[in-house]
């Protein structure tokens, strides 16, 4: 099925680059490397997702993206979102600071747009490895719903369960 062409504006937001893995390692061809995508969903269930995933991108010698989805009405312009971009990115940044701590590459971005589904499944390279937060219970039915979407299009996901 083809995909469609989703009205989206990205932000990708400059943080502090840490240091990379040696070149060559985990990489499955010359210039790739490895990702490890978290998807926020709120901050608590993000912050478990971020910690899951550090563990991985150590292992895997992989970069992580944090990738926020805000969806903006049609009733608004699109690089115009009911929340501020500052303070999501601002939002962003502290989480990321909180979570993804230790000696890898992060990388944050925010896709402003008007369909999620089709935004995340377009920012995905193929076969992604993705972590998904997820409150108290495993299988919430918003991220359990997530999680179905991604795999059907042949993506790898991770639970991270928050305390």
């Amino acid at each position: 099925m083809p995909r469609m062409n989703t009205e989206r504006t990205r932000t990708s937001l400059d943080l502090p680059r840490r240091p990379l893995a040696p070149r060559g390692a985990g990489e499955s061809s010359p210039g790739a490397k490895l990702e490890v995508n978290v998807i926020f969903t709120n901050a608590k269930a993000t912050l478990a997702a971020l910690k899951t995933a550090g563990s991985l991108a150590s292992d895997l010698q992989a970069r992580i993206n944090v990738v926020w989805l805000c969806a903006v009405p049609y009733s608004l312009p699109l690089d115009r979102p009911p929340v501020s971009v500052p303070f999501i990115e601002r939002q962003l940044l502290e989480l990321t600071s909180q979570g993804a701590q230790g000696p890898w590459e992060t990388n944050i971005l925010l896709i402003l747009c008007r369909d999620k589904r089709q935004a995340l499944l377009q920012a995905l390279e193929p076969q992604s490895l993705v972590v998904i937060g997820s409150l108290g219970r495993w299988w919430s039915a918003r991220e359990n719903g997530l999680a179905k979407v991604l795999q059907s299009e042949g993506h790898q996901v991770i639970f991270a369960r928050s305390k």
